[in-house]
């Protein structure tokens, strides 16, 4: 297996009118004045260290007197309104801790941890700049995916909620040795419907750090789901072998654990389960899936030189012309999924 490399970092792509449109919609756009730029006015900053003292690309970030109340209130603010269905008024008993921020990767996000001095749990939100590609890739992860997200848009501004897990990287260094022979099938049957996911919903760049492993416990057992934590690659390169886990260096240990552990028909019927809840996710929200797609199919995510590439090694690898008169990554996509629900449904998948 020839392991694949993002060769170039994706630029940033604009939210346009009609996205914000379809956000308006569906409640994902706030009026909240406050956005990524007023949390670049740190004025200094110290490099956070993990455990074994290695750099972790944050840092954590202080500001003036004078404007650190002001942006701790709107913060405040902020998290509330993630996760009050709207309501402003911020609650007393929450204080922000720590604000650090990620020089590595497209987003450059701000890491927000309120904690609530009644019972001192935290919770983490980021403030990251708003881009297309990742808010198209969300929205389908809501969508398409047995996974709920919870974010909003203001202006040039992303909202996004914590998903808790295990990194990739983190679970494969240090957990995965320590899981059972039954919870190592378990985590290989996941990681190929995880496989599976991203490829239908085109997703790419999912290396070992931009999912997360979680454990769920159910009696004197425990089961794993793996799920994405970063979307900034959602429908941009024109290599077909971007959107499949597999073949990332990254997660080689995952692929061989499938290779030893699942027989090829065993690998097919999982493939198969994921091919047919995506088809009655699509159907249950078909109104939602065409609105987005709709905005999608007219909106510039790629150069055009990476939409040649797919569509042409998609139409290869089905043998179909079908994609050849797509224009845009959000044409291929739609193309895809309704591909994807004609040959479920052609299998008695009907939903």
């Amino acid at each position: 297996m020839k392991d694949v490399k993002i060769e170039f970092r994706k630029p940033i792509y604009p939210v346009s009118e009609k996205l914000q449109t379809y956000l308006r919609k569906y409640n994902r756009l706030t009026d909240i004045s406050f956005v990524y730029d007023d949390l670049m006015r740190f004025e200094d900053f110290i490099i956070l260290y993990d455990k074994e003292g290695r750099d972790t690309h944050w840092l954590g970030v202080y500001y003036s007197a004078s404007e650190q109340i002001e942006i701790e209130d709107n913060l405040n603010r902020i998290y509330t309104l993630l996760h009050s269905d709207g309501n402003l008024d911020a609650l007393p008993y929450l204080k922000v801790d720590s604000i650090d921020y990620c020089t590595f990767g497209n987003s450059k996000p701000f890491r927000i941890r309120v904690r609530n001095i009644l019972n001192d749990n935290y919770t983490n939100f980021y403030i990251k700049k708003a881009d297309a590609s990742r808010i198209y890739g969300l929205e389908l992860e809501e969508i398409l995916s047995p996974h709920r997200i919870n974010f909003l848009v203001h202006k040039d501004t992303l909202i996004e909620e914590h998903i808790l897990g295990i990194p990739g990287d983190v679970f494969i260094e240090n957990y995965l040795d320590q899981c059972s022979e039954l919870e190592k099938n378990q985590i290989a049957k996941e990681f190929v419907k995880f496989n599976e996911r991203c490829f239908l919903g085109l997703l790419g760049d999912m290396r070992s750090y931009n999912y997360v492993v979680i454990p769920m416990h159910d009696f004197d057992q425990i089961f794993y789901r793996v799920r994405a934590i970063d979307f900034d690659q959602q429908s941009y390169e024109g290599n077909l072998k971007i959107y499949r886990p597999q073949y990332f260096k990254e997660n080689r240990v995952m692929v061989e654990m499938v290779t030893n552990r699942l027989k090829p028909n065993s690998i097919e019927q999982y493939q198969k389960e994921v091919r047919s809840l995506m088809t009655k996710r699509v159907w249950n929200s078909q109104q939602r899936y065409q609105d987005l797609l709709a905005v999608m199919k007219l909106d510039t995510l790629a150069p055009e030189a990476h939409i040649i590439q797919l569509k042409t090694t998609l139409g290869k690898f089905y043998q179909t012309p079908i994609f050849e008169n797509a224009t845009t990554m959000g044409e291929i996509l739609d193309t895809f999924i309704q591909l994807m629900v004609k040959q479920t449904q052609n299998l008695g998948n009907n939903p």
